[in-house]
């Protein structure tokens, strides 16, 4: 049981990670960047990760996965004369309610999320016990651990590629996330960044700073912020699709960095990176009116 167990959850861990990761992609996002330092440190700690995840298989099968088959085979007998399958599903869904309903209030989740978490956790405990139950069902011939494994793996491995099927043409389709295309035209107004620094694009390629933060590097590599006054230029770069598009802002005594699109059509955004790319930190304008 426990073999089939660790295996299953595996499968549905691999999937998770694919549907978590089109999640994602659908979500508003700066494109944040990947370096290869990043890629290594992931490729160094994937073993420590896949043995953690191992660790906790173990204790979600011992703890959740064997108990939950232990009781509803009991309500079955007790119940209804006989072991049925829907007990697992039915047991699987009231456990998780209240854990669920914890973590949704914890992280301020809304009513549809969780209650979308409610029934992926209950559906991943639920399909694990039910092919535990399948492959040690006494009228089935006796597999070995091994065996149990070889079946897992085989149907696991057709289910994660068609996950990954699915992932690819509904990213190809275009349900992810693209930043809105601007033009000289919809650049041009003012931007602010919420704290009283405003930048001000006129139509005829002129720019205002009002106390726009720009940044630089002290000598321990720091970002160090600056308050931009001023006048200058500024133009817009369509660059190659939406992900390359750019505001190049000029203003006298300033060193300000290009600025990127992201947001919605609705209410686009500026960016820059704070200090070093790598550390994700953004300096956010939002269009005004």
């Amino acid at each position: 049981m426990l073999t089939a167990s660790m295996s299953v959850l595996f499968v549905e861990a691999v999937i998770g990670s694919i549907v978590l990761f089109v999640w994602q992609q659908t979500k508003e996002s700066p494109g944040l960047p990947y370096n290869s330092l990043g890629i290594f440190i992931l490729l160094v700690v994937a073993p420590f990760v896949v043995a953690a995840g191992a660790a906790l298989g173990a204790l979600l099968s011992v703890g959740a996965v064997m108990p939950l088959l232990v009781v509803a085979r009991w309500l079955g007998r007790r119940l209804s004369g006989r072991e049925v399958w829907w007990w697992v599903p039915a047991l699987a869904a009231a456990g998780t309610a209240l854990p669920s309903l914890a973590a949704a209030v914890l992280a301020e989740a809304g009513l549809v999320a969780g209650l979308c978490g409610w029934l992926a956790v209950t559906a991943a405990l639920a399909t694990t016990a039910l092919v535990a139950r399948r492959l040690l069902m006494p009228e089935r011939p006796r597999l070995s651990g091994g065996a149990m494994f070889g079946w897992v793996a085989l149907y696991g491995t057709l289910a994660v590629l068609t996950a990954g099927t699915l992932a690819g043409i509904g990213l190809y389709a275009g349900i992810g996330y693209e930043p809105p295309r601007l033009s000289a035209e919809r650049a041009a107004g003012t931007w602010s960044d919420g704290k009283g620094g405003t930048l001000m694009l006129t139509a005829d390629g002129k720019a205002t700073a009002n106390r726009v933060e720009t940044f630089d590097f002290d000598d321990s590599f720091e970002p160090v912020v600056h308050k931009c006054t001023g006048t200058g230029t500024w133009e817009y770069d369509p660059g190659g699709g939406p992900w390359s598009q750019k505001v190049n802002a000029s203003i006298d005594d300033c060193s300000m960095d290009t600025w990127e699109v992201f947001g919605t059509p609705e209410h686009p955004k500026l960016f820059v990176y704070v200090g070093d790319p790598d550390s994700w930190d953004l300096y956010i304008l939002q269009r005004r009116g």
